[in-house]
């Protein structure tokens, strides 16, 4: 047995420090949570401050080493403020599989300001951009443009943001995107009215070719209702404050849960106004909003109006939010949504093009030369769409949505009776 005297001593002095550097440690970790439960979008934000661009390692074999290098030699050649990030977008995932969603979240990590983020699109092999302030160098049609042109169909991601790039340097995004789209005459909408028939009998083919394709468009469209109906049933299962959620309830409510959504939605957003801090001009412009929904609500005739509601509600959003100038609602149908990007369109048998906002859904269908579903009303007594009612008689038709606005708002135009008016 040891009779050294000094070992207790040396054994309670390696406790005491063994005992200090754990309650250090603790210390550390609950200094910084952030390190230990930092999010996705920060995680990517944080990456893009080291460089500007981002791949995700499951996708390190689509764009390698190599590519990375190159796309971030480009971009700083450019001098723009280009960002790429690069992640698998699947619906559930933190974005939802929302491009939009994801450049979003990683915009206000980032502190927002002027930007540029280029990422995966909605259907994985196409791209998609977001830019702030909006248009400024026609981000979003560029990568539009690319996701279309013929020889990008096959090239691969990196040579897909490669040109995104190139076009957006150039600042010929909306060029480039009217090229591809040339044969595009704007989505073509059931207005009833009889086309006129030409002369003679002409060929039988329109005919069986209408005998063959019909049927299988009834399946397609069949199928794009099981799908929404699941869409729906998976978004409704989250809380009723997500906006996608809130306008996927709204598409499938009837008049009267529609009416009651709309003034849950419109109490809620009181609230969150009037609890508000920081700029009062955006205070101000919110509370606006807030008081011109209320207008609305008060007096909404049908689904048109109570669409105007949710519109007023976004804006009043938008005014809150303070870091750039939002988006409004899609202008073929508000039910769809926050639009992801404006897009020009030509109505059907129109000479002047227009550049609306338009959410994801819409803007692929007018890409691939489909009618988007677009929100109706009545005019004469039959059912159109609310954009085809005289401007004079419909607020919603004057101002699609936010879409068609010149520097005004949707609550200033109720303010001064423009809605009232429509409904007198």
């Amino acid at each position: 047995m040891s009779t050294d005297p000094r070992r207790p001593v040396r054994s309670a002095l390696g406790r005491v420090l063994a005992i200090a550097v754990a309650s250090l440690a603790l210390l550390v970790c609950a200094a910084t949570p952030g390190a230990a439960t930092e999010s996705p979008g920060q995680k990517i934000a944080n990456a893009l401050r080291a460089s500007p661009v981002y791949v995700d390692p499951s996708l390190a074999t689509a764009v390698d080493a190599a590519q990375q290098r190159k796309l971030v030699a480009q971009i700083r050649g450019t001098r723009l403020p280009i960002r790429v990030a690069l992640v698998p977008l699947v619906k559930g995932d933190s974005w939802n599989g929302d491009p939009q969603q994801l450049a979003s979240v990683v915009h206000d990590r980032m502190g927002g300001g002027p930007a540029i983020l280029i990422t995966l699109g909605t259907y994985g092999d196409d791209i998609a951009a977001a830019e702030w302030p909006d248009d400024a160098h026609q981000a979003g049609n560029a990568a539009f443009a690319v996701s279309l042109q013929d020889d990008m169909k096959d090239a691969g991601t990196a040579r897909q943001i490669a040109r995104a790039i190139k076009i957006i340097k150039a600042g010929t995004g909306d060029a480039e995107f009217k090229k591809v789209t040339a044969d595009t005459n704007g989505p073509s909408v059931p207005t009833g009215k009889p086309k006129p028939s030409g002369s003679g009998s002409g060929s039988p083919l329109p005919r069986m070719l209408a005998l063959v394709v019909g049927p299988l468009l009834l399946l397609a469209a069949a199928g794009l209702l099981l799908r929404r109906r699941a869409r729906l049933r998976g978004e409704l299962a989250t809380p009723f404050a997500l906006p996608r959620a809130v306008f996927a309830a709204a598409r499938s409510a009837d008049e009267a849960e529609l009416r009651e959504r709309a003034g849950e939605e419109v109490v809620r957003f009181g609230e969150e106004a009037r609890a508000a801090q920081g700029d009062p001009s955006a205070i101000e412009r919110a509370l606006d909003a807030y008081a011109a929904a209320g207008t609305v609500l008060d007096r909404a005739r049908g689904i048109p109006d109570l669409a105007g509601v949710f519109a007023l509600v976004a804006e009043g959003h938008a005014a809150l939010s303070g870091t750039r100038p939002a988006l409004p609602l899609c202008f073929f149908h508000p039910l769809h949504g926050p639009a992801a990007r404006r897009i020009p369109w030509r109505p059907l048998g129109r000479r002047e093009q227009l550049r609306v906002a338009a959410c994801e859904t819409c803007i692929r269908a007018i890409r691939t030369h489909s009618a988007p579903e677009v929100l109706l009303d009545r005019h004469d007594g039959r059912p159109v769409p609310y954009f085809e009612v005289p401007a004079a008689n419909s607020l919603w038709a004057a101002t699609g949505y936010g879409s068609l606005l010149g520097g005004d708002s949707l609550a200033a135009r109720v303010q001064r009776g423009d809605f009232t008016r429509t409904v007198t």
